[in-house]
């Protein structure tokens, strides 16, 4: 009977312990990576504000080391802000920051840009 009970502890124990170290193992993290007036050179009221944007391009990670797509790129994130305004041609009051995350199997590197979407005139 003493070894029953024991047994049920050792396993309470182990799924405690895996549950604590899942915990570690897992977290995200943003990193600012840096500001800009524009996208492209623009004349001042040279352009028209079309409104606020976010756009991303994400890199995902099996194992956290073993690439499984390609992607973030500032280039791409750029582009998927640009994508969300139409005659949006480039943007003002540009800041990126990196995001990632990190899990167990997999884990995710991504870059974001915000900003003010603008028509050239």
């Amino acid at each position: 009977m003493t070894k029953a009970h024991s047994n049920t502890w050792w396993t309470r124990g182990g799924t405690v312990a895996v549950l604590w170290a899942s915990l570690f193992t897992a977290g995200c993290m943003h990193q600012p990576g840096g500001i800009a007036p524009s996208t492209k050179p623009l004349a001042p009221g040279g352009y028209t504000e079309l409104g606020k944007v976010r756009g991303q391009d994400c890199v995902y990670h099996l194992l956290g080391f073993i690439p499984i797509t390609g992607g973030n790129e500032t280039r791409n994130a750029v582009a998927d802000a640009l994508h969300t305004k139409v005659m949006a041609d480039a943007l003002v009051e540009v800041t990126v920051d990196g995001y990632y995350q990190y899990f167990i199997l997999f884990s995710r590197a991504c870059t974001q840009v915000y900003g003010t979407a603008v028509e050239s005139k």
